[in-house]
């Protein structure tokens, strides 16, 4: 066994031609190791390849070319080994309406051969809060609840590791809180979390590590800690005593005058000091009140690596 949870290695899916559409090559050669007991991030714009690659792992879409070992079993070579070391929460709910919670996640299990005398249903329905609906029909469940619904239908099987596809998309701050609690608790009893998500800051805070893919290519993959440290890019904002017009800047420096009253210096550290941007206010004959720094977020990174792309 390896330390990887997941191995791809040459990855490739062409969609073959149908119709006026023509054939479409969703991932071109992916090679990615994620670690076990990490939260791993994988982002990319919509149309990036990213549900391509979560239904080759799901074992829903055959791959063109390449290998997948998901903890160490190979999917060509043991494929159900390998299907059941994996959960997935999709994005899209996929729901009987006349099936209860408890319901679904039986006949969940009873998919995977799990024996009666093994399941974990009321364990589950404690875990994502459906305990007082476990009788109630999905179709009368709100979205919220369908969503946590899908994750539990995810860890019926207990597997190592678990791929959430947008798992807050669409549900409310409350909610989201709930399932990221459930993520953590998760992680710490030793599950490999694999997360696909547009909201950038939930990756940032979340994530140890991070790919992004964009036209079916990796275009990056490290540390959530490093990536935030690719960009030179700072903003330095300052609070005059009094309001006072932008001062000249050297080239290179963006200034702005915010509705607050505070002034706003965009730089490249590599270039530009900060103590330069503030003597040339002080020579201005502005008076400093405050002075904070902000620093480039994951947003930040993601449209630098994908906007030129």
């Amino acid at each position: 066994m390896t330390d990887h949870a997941i191995e791809i290695q040459g990855l490739q899916k062409t969609y073959a031609a149908t119709g006026r559409a023509p054939a479409k090559e969703a991932l071109q050669g992916i090679n990615l190791n994620i670690p076990r007991g990490s939260i791993f991030g994988l982002l990319g714009p919509n149309g990036a390849g990213k549900s391509t690659l979560i239904n080759i792992l799901a074992g829903l879409v055959n791959k063109s070319a390449g290998s997948v070992k998901i903890w160490g079993f190979d999917q060509d070579i043991n494929p159900r080994q390998s299907r059941a070391a994996i959960g997935i929460m999709p994005q899209e709910p996929n729901l009987d309406p006349f099936f209860t919670p408890r319901g679904s996640l039986d006949v969940q299990a009873g998919l995977y051969g799990v024996p009666k005398s093994q399941r974990r249903t009321d364990a589950i329905l404690d875990l994502i809060g459906l305990s007082d609906k476990a009788e109630a029909y999905a179709r009368s469940l709100s979205g919220g609840m369908r969503r946590r619904l899908l994750l539990g239908k995810a860890l019926v099987h207990d597997p190592q590791i678990l791929v959430l596809d947008e798992p807050t998309a669409g549900v409310d701050i409350q909610l989201r809180n709930l399932l990221w609690d459930n993520v953590r608790d998760l992680n710490r009893q030793g599950k490999t979390i694999i997360l696909t998500t547009h909201y950038l800051e939930e990756a940032e805070a979340m994530c140890d590590e991070i790919a992004i893919i964009n036209h079916g290519a990796l275009v990056v993959r490290d540390t959530t800690a490093n990536l935030l440290g690719t960009l030179d890019q700072k903003t330095l904002v300052i609070t005059p005593n009094q309001p006072a017009k932008l001062p000249p800047m050297p080239d290179g420096v963006q200034s702005q005058a915010r509705a607050d009253g505070t002034m706003s210096f965009t730089y490249k550290s590599s270039l530009t000091p900060a103590e330069a941007i503030l003597s040339h206010v002080q020579n201005a004959g502005i008076a400093i009140k405050d002075v904070t720094s902000e620093q480039p977020d994951l947003e930040d990174v993601f449209l630098s690596l994908t906007a030129t792309r």
